[in-house]
């Protein structure tokens, strides 16, 4: 053992020193003593937090569907093991009646069967959440979450419950379309629903059979929930001036719609319009190509027969006018038979009408051309007697 100093045996030159080697002893137990202190504050915060608790205090709650609150809390002392909490949901203003609790036998009969907690109440979740299923009309609330610490202390959120909206039919979804369809164009259309149950999300489905189907689903924050569905199809000109529907199935048997009338918008295309111009332009043609050669044909037959009835008219103007000149002039001086003058009497008058030679006492006269006659020989002369009515020597 190690004996002690006396005062006699202190040095002298440290009895001098001592001044400087108190002050420095009591600096190092200043900062001693701070370290300690922030020690107990670091440790006395940890051990000496408040029991809390966040849960959602609205929401709606379909009726036949499950609902499900978020819940989390927290709690003073050492953090706990899940086996080691106890969880309970209870009626705000009576706390006997359980509307869940893990002894079974200790919940109401009309909750047995139709309540749970997914979620996990140890560190470092906390998690409090409740479901109800097979939600009735009559299950509106408000209920409160008490948390139980097996030989510790226990604690009820009466200050944190939830009050539900009870919706007897559900809202039909909503669907999105681009403003335009293209023929031929793939298009993605939309359809979404909101909900409170996402263990067993509402399921959606599309009148359209042909297109390409993606769902998903996403939480909107305070137990609210969206569930949507993407169809991909590529419009036709038959799915012009139709509808496609949007079906939803909600977890215990509800369901809704929701109808959207789809329009197309045809290829830009010149089809439509020329085919029309095209068919315009080969009637017309056509029925010109048959006018033009119709009128071809009769000018020339109006020509043929105007150049029969002109070759005509004139021949008989000619044959007329060389008859014309023929009895104009004077008659030839011959010597006078009388046997050969005629008599005719016309209306009690007489008349005596030139002598035209016999033919038997012309002599006909042929040049030298086998089908042509001499100019001394007309045969008008004898083969339109009978026109003019004239009667010669016989």
């Amino acid at each position: 053992m190690r004996e002690l100093i006396t005062e006699e045996q202190i040095p002298v030159s440290f009895t001098q020193t001592a001044p400087s080697f108190l002050y420095s002893l009591l600096k190092m137990k200043g900062k001693l003593v701070l370290l300690w202190l922030c020690l107990q504050a670091i440790f006395t915060t940890g051990f000496s937090e408040d029991w809390t608790a966040q849960v959602v205090p609205d929401m709606k709650a379909l009726v036949e569907s499950c609902v499900v609150v978020p819940c989390t809390f927290n709690y003073p002392g050492k953090k706990e093991s899940a086996s080691r909490i106890r969880g309970i949901w209870h009626k705000k203003d009576d706390k006997k009646i359980n509307i869940y609790h893990e002894d079974s036998t200790l919940i109401s009969d009309n909750f047995k069967g139709r309540t749970k907690l997914p979620g996990h109440l140890g560190a470092p979740d906390h998690n409090c959440t409740l479901e109800i299923d097979e939600v009735k009309d009559h299950d509106n609330g408000p209920y409160c979450f008490r948390a139980e610490l097996i030989e510790a202390d226990k604690f009820s959120f009466v200050e944190k419950c939830v009050l539900f909206t009870m919706i007897q039919r559900p809202d039909p979804p909503e669907v999105q379309e681009p403003e335009t369809l293209e023929e031929g164009v793939p298009t993605t259309l939309k359809c979404f629903v909101k909900h409170t149950c996402p263990s067993h999300p509402p399921t959606l489905t599309w009148s359209n059979k042909d297109g390409k189907v993606m769902m998903s689903s996403r939480s909107l924050g305070n137990g609210n929930w969206e569930v949507e569905s993407l169809l991909t199809v590529t419009p036709t000109e038959a799915d012009d001036h139709t509808k496609i529907t949007c079906n939803v199935s909600f977890h215990g048997g509800l369901k809704s719609f929701k109808s959207i009338p789809i329009y197309i918008k045809r290829k830009t295309s010149y089809v439509h319009i020329i085919a029309p111009v095209l068919a315009v332009a080969g009637t017309a043609l056509l029925f010109g190509g048959v006018c033009f050669f119709v009128t071809k044909k009769y000018k020339r037959q109006i020509q043929e027969l105007r150049s029969r009835n002109e070759n005509g008219v004139f021949s008989r103007i000619s044959r007329i006018s060389r008859r014309s000149y023929r009895r104009d002039q004077p008659a030839a001086q011959t010597t006078s038979r009388p046997n050969n003058s005629i008599n005719t009497v016309s209306m009690s008058t007489g008349f005596s009408k030139p002598r035209f030679p016999s033919p038997k006492s012309e002599h006909k006269y042929y040049s030298k051309s086998k089908d042509s006659c001499s100019a001394g020989y007309d045969e008008d002369d004898y083969t339109n007697l009978a026109d003019l009515n004239v009667y010669g020597n016989v």
